[in-house]
């Protein structure tokens, strides 16, 4: 079985995304700018890895198409999966901070007891959820 990750593309503020989920989830980040490459030049990131701490990963870079404006961040939603409702609640919280939107705040569900959708700051949709309703 392979993994399925996501991959976002940015309108030239990757890096600072990425240094952002990188505070906000835990984990490693890696980022190679164009610069970096043969041929490549300038400060866009041409990828970025972000290993999180739970073993999933977040992959992204700047739009590079140059003959195609970048066409924003529509029809998807990045979903994170958190063991408790503690962690997708502090997960939530730190995403959130500077949010453009909330389009559903964090609270309890008929299939979580806690799960909150939100628009941050980079315009990338989330969707956090604790994947196990509490016992009792």
């Amino acid at each position: 079985m392979s993994d399925v990750n996501a991959y976002i593309f940015f309108n030239g503020n990757c890096a600072d995304a990425m240094k952002f989920y990188e505070q906000a989830l835990g984990g490693s980040l890696r980022m190679v700018k164009a610069s970096d490459t043969p041929g490549g030049s300038g400060d866009a990131i041409m990828h970025a890895h972000l290993g999180l701490a739970s073993g999933g990963v977040l992959l992204a870079s700047d739009w590079m198409d140059d003959k195609n404006p970048y066409p924003g961040m529509h029809g998807f939603r990045v979903y994170l999966g958190c063991p408790t409702v503690a962690d997708a609640q502090r997960a939530y919280d730190a995403l959130a901070a500077g949010a453009k939107s909330v389009e559903l705040p964090f609270g309890k569900t008929f299939w979580s007891d806690g799960f909150g959708m939100i628009t941050d700051k980079f315009g990338t949709g989330w969707m956090v959820g604790a994947e196990q309703k509490e016992q009792g």
